[in-house]
């Protein structure tokens, strides 16, 4: 099981650090992802992370601008967000990946989704 947190609404160029807990796994185990989702469109990777928090992988749209962590003692994993943009605004959802290691940016390479967290950039 795993919970989003941090959402809001933000102007251009604001920032936001969104958060997933997990549960019910060793999460240790296993990489994680961001992933998001805007109405009309289907769920997109945004940037994973592997078991140890040393390897992470980003998408074009967010590389520069969003870092992701972890913290394996605490069981979360964090989305910093900055720079954001109009076109960032998205349901956002984390997963655990199907391998201690970032398996892909495909959704079906990530379980266990949450109930997401809404992310809102005006101009």
């Amino acid at each position: 099981q795993v919970v989003e947190s941090g959402g809001g609404l933000v102007l251009t160029g604001g920032s936001l650090r969104l958060s997933c807990a997990a549960s019910g796994r060793t999460f240790s185990d296993y990489s994680m992802g961001w992933f998001r989702q805007a109405p009309g469109k289907e769920r997109e990777f945004v940037a994973g992370i592997d078991w140890s928090g040393r390897n992470e992988v980003y998408a074009d749209y967010v590389l520069g601008r969003f870092t992701i962590s972890r913290d394996n003692a605490k069981n979360t994993v964090d989305l910093q967000m900055n720079s954001l943009k109009p076109e960032d605004t998205a349901v956002y959802y984390c997963g655990l990946g199907v391998s201690s290691y970032v398996p892909g940016r495909l959704v079906d390479l990530f379980d266990s989704w949450g109930q997401g967290t809404q992310v809102t950039v005006s101009t």
